[in-house]
């Protein structure tokens, strides 16, 4: 927070605003059309490779493309590792789809992750102003310290 007081920091994260144009998941999804179509989503960015159709309350990517006019897959889901390369794939992603855009993983948390990493990033907003903002709208990625860490690391390499 360097020299500012917390007042003022409360209020720098009070504007940081939610994302409203990039929405994720918070579950399995088990209709994507009707998921789509309840967002009114224009776009979807994917982050789940193929052997998660094959899952129980899985979905493929064919399933994504038939419930939006645009779409993309960037796989993101374990044993992908979360690095840099990983979030400026995303982040290339998500500048090429137009809005408003879902971005969902298998249940929410590094989909999450990622509209907020990418928010902060738009916003110029610090680490601790994009998780703190997470914390307030729970945000599922803010209960895992690996996401968070990752998405501390992203900001701080990619500002």
């Amino acid at each position: 927070m360097g020299g500012e007081t917390i007042r003022e920091y409360d209020r720098r994260v009070a504007e940081l605003d939610s994302p409203t144009d990039l929405m994720h998941n918070r579950g399995l999804i088990d209709d994507p059309e009707a998921f789509a179509r309840e967002r009114d989503a224009a776009s979807w960015l994917y982050l789940c490779g193929e052997e998660f159709a094959s899952m129980d309350g899985g979905m493929s990517y064919a399933d994504v493309e038939r419930a939006v006019p645009v779409s993309a897959k960037v796989v993101s889901d374990p044993p992908t590792p979360l690095d840099l390369d990983l979030a400026r794939r995303q982040i290339d992603a998500l500048d090429e789809l137009p809005r408003p855009t879902l971005v969902t993983c298998r249940t929410g948390p590094r989909s999450s992750a990622l509209i907020y990493l990418y928010a902060g990033l738009r916003a110029g907003a610090s680490a601790d102003e994009v998780l703190a903002r997470a914390e307030v709208d729970d945000a599922p990625f803010a209960r895992s310290d690996d996401l968070r860490a990752w998405v501390t690391d992203a900001l701080e390499q990619l500002s």
